[in-house]
């Protein structure tokens, strides 16, 4: 026979339960706000790690930037891998689909091995400077003497956005807030998007042009030599992108390495690459495989061919650093509509043009808030930007 005591404990339980429910399933009368209520639940609860190691890794940096010597590794460790993570979609994406039946190790001693072969060259050359002088154009010349919370948390800013699957700038999101003036941010932002219309004209033609021969190679089971003439061509990407792209890692440190701060700067980086090539890419690896025809070694290494040939364009053109992911998203998109309009890719199933006018509007839609957030953090960071916009107002 139950007590009267038992009776309200019951009755205090059943209330703690009622309000815990309530609080982890409230109920919208707006249908719309309760769905993106559960979708960021959702994700909040299935990236609860990640997001732990962010916030860990802010209180790092809140503590240490004040402190040059420890500040300049701290930021370079965070800028190494967030710049590996986000960019290897543009060289080594394709790369990866057409080779998923490789083991992981494979993959990485072959594109390790570019890497130390790479950066072993141009510090050797360029007498300790690993940016293939990228840092030597105006803005960017001089090493970082201090540092502030936001050049350390760029990269952080960074991870964030790649968690999310967008493809943003690194080049403007870790660079920018390094610029000593708007000339060089202004510098790289043209060079880069006459990057993406460059790319953009170019992929649309060739792949238009030539319909024909581009379709008749994902007929069939590809040769072995397609094997080789991609790894051959996908290396040869792989190299020059390391040339453009070093710098927006580079940044943090010495324009000029010793011996064992180059030691120390390949051996991350080459770690790394492992982690990534084990994980495959990681989730913005999609980006890549929802194009049209990139699992084929054939259609991949075209694609790899003609980025390599845009991006040694632009490595002769001038010293400045430009984004490379601008050129590689103008490439996918020219690529991706020439091969949904034509007629005479039969080899493929084609998608309707306002649903490859969506991805690509999509791409664009996410470099751009990774630009926004690019010039809002230089423009925190830099005071001198601040008083040169503050002039043009006054």
């Amino acid at each position: 026979m139950p007590n009267g005591k038992s009776n309200k404990s019951s009755q205090s339980g059943s209330k703690k339960a009622d309000v815990k429910f309530n609080l982890f399933d409230l109920d919208f009368s707006s249908i719309l706000i309760g769905r993106r209520y559960r979708i960021l639940r959702l994700f909040l609860w299935k990236e609860r790690s990640f997001l732990q190691s962010i916030i860990i890794f802010f209180i790092i940096t809140g503590i240490f930037y004040p402190y040059p010597k420890i500040a300049m590794w701290l930021g370079f460790a965070f800028a190494g891998y967030s710049a590996i993570a986000n960019d290897s979609i543009q060289t080594i994406g394709t790369f990866l689909s057409s080779n998923s039946d490789k083991k992981w190790w494979v993959l990485w001693l072959f594109i390790g091995g570019i890497f130390l072969g790479t950066m072993t060259f141009g510090w050797i050359v360029n007498g300790g400077d690993v940016s293939f002088q990228r840092l030597q154009s105006k803005g960017f010349d001089k090493a970082p003497e201090s540092f502030t919370f936001l050049q350390l948390a760029a990269p952080l800013v960074l991870l964030i956005l790649t968690r999310l699957r967008m493809p943003v700038s690194t080049t403007f999101l870790l660079l920018s807030t390094f610029s000593a003036s708007s000339a060089g941010i202004l510098g790289v932002m043209q060079k880069s998007l006459s990057g993406y219309i460059i790319a953009f004209v170019v992929s649309l033609s060739v792949w238009f042009a030539f319909a024909a021969p581009i379709n008749n190679l994902n007929k069939g089971k590809p040769k072995l030599i397609w094997t080789a003439i991609q790894w051959i061509t996908s290396g040869t990407l792989w190299s020059v992108w390391l040339m453009q792209d070093a710098a927006n890692i580079a940044v943090f440190l010495p324009r000029s390495l010793s011996l064992y701060e180059f030691i120390a700067f390949v051996s991350y980086i080459f770690f790394g690459i492992g982690l990534l090539l084990y994980y495959r890419g990681g989730r913005i690896q999609k980006i890549i495989n929802e194009k049209s025809a990139v699992k084929d070694v054939r259609g991949a290494t075209v694609i790899d061919f003609i980025y390599a040939l845009i991006l040694l364009f632009f490595q002769n053109l001038s010293n400045i650093p430009m984004s490379t992911t601008w050129v590689f998203l103008g490439l996918l998109a020219g690529r991706e509509i020439s091969m949904n309009i034509s007629p005479k890719y039969t080899s493929i199933r084609q998608k309707k043009l306002p649903f490859v006018l969506k991805l690509i509007g999509r791409d664009v839609f996410f470099a751009l808030i990774g630009l926004v957030i690019s010039v809002a953090m230089a423009v925190a960071v830099n005071k001198s930007i601040q008083d040169e916009i503050v002039s043009i107002f006054r």
